[in-house]
């Protein structure tokens, strides 16, 4: 394992920006503890839930006399719960994740910087999170904590994760869904280089077990743009194929097919409520995680 200290994927001035925003779920969580989020079970916050009848066994002191006053009926008061959460960071590691552009980071670094960050702004703030590393199999799989020390463990399997072999997402994000049964906040970091559809099955899987599913779309510039102007070999990351190709010549075709790529992840998202973050590489992640945080602040007022 790397030397534990300063990681390179981790910059304690942008945490120290970014942590005074909390982070919050569209939907219900089911936590161990109490926290920041809202539960589907009723609770003892100051948040008032409804009226309900009473009934034989209820606790006399939770009677609203003033309701007893003009009705004449007995009805108690309930609250929200609150309670923390878990979130399970997906990483996809399979070798398109490695591509780098002219500048920046690659996929896999961008996402590590991603990851870190919201793992030490959910554990700073009393919720649990865990990383899932996905490549042609579960790579690593460190279960959602809410300890600091458990920090250490996350960013010692980011340390050592490399991008490598053919992606297996889809059949992964499925055992994922099957394994994590408790309703938890799921984020996906990946290129998503695989079939839209079967991609969405995921998704709805996720969803249909309650999940609040977010998913990071990363893409390089020159895979947006493809700005190449002479004869190129295109390598494959993740086989032994290449392609030896006039730029000009594809261009118009490979442009036309990224765009129905994206239009289709966007629509089938907007459809089972998957909250999509589409970044270039290129953006400054302190920015994207401050705009997505800011979002969801929105959301959930």
């Amino acid at each position: 394992m790397a030397e534990r200290g300063g990681r390179k994927f981790l910059d304690p001035k942008v945490v120290a920006r970014l942590v005074q925003q909390p982070m919050g779920t569209r939907l219900p969580m089911i936590g161990s503890v109490a926290g920041l989020h809202r539960s589907p079970h009723r609770g003892s916050s100051v948040e008032f839930a409804e009226y309900r009848k009473y009934a034989p066994g209820d606790d006399i002191r939770r009677v609203d006399w003033r309701v007893y006053a003009r009705t004449d009926r007995f009805y108690v008061k309930e609250f929200e719960a609150d309670t923390n959460l878990r979130c399970y960071l997906v990483l996809d590691c399979s070798g398109s994740m490695a591509f780098r552009g002219e500048q920046g980071d690659s996929k896999l670094d961008y996402a590590k910087r991603l990851i870190a960050t919201l793992a030490y702004l959910f554990i700073h703030q009393g919720d649990a999170a865990g990383l899932i590393c996905l490549s042609d199999r579960m790579v690593w799989d460190i279960p959602p904590k809410r300890n600091p020390r458990h920090l250490q463990a996350v960013f010692d399997v980011l340390e050592e994760v490399e991008a490598r072999g053919e992606t297996a997402l889809i059949r992964s994000l499925h055992d994922v869904a099957e394994k994590v049964r408790q309703r938890a906040l799921v984020m996906v970091f990946s290129d998503f280089f695989c079939p839209v559809e079967p991609l969405l099955e995921c998704f709805q899987h996720l969803r249909f077990q309650k999940h609040d599913v977010v998913a990071f779309h990363l893409m390089d510039r020159l895979e947006l743009e493809f700005p190449f102007d002479r004869p190129m070999r295109f390598v494959d990351l993740e086989s032994p194929e290449t392609l030896l190709s006039e730029p000009a010549v594809i261009r118009d075709q490979y442009l036309k097919a990224v765009r129905a790529h994206l239009e289709a992840l966007r629509e089938g998202c907007h459809r089972f409520a998957i909250e999509l973050q589409s970044v270039a590489t290129h953006e400054d992640y302190e920015r994207v995680l401050r705009a997505f945080m800011r979002g969801r602040a929105l959301k959930i007022r």
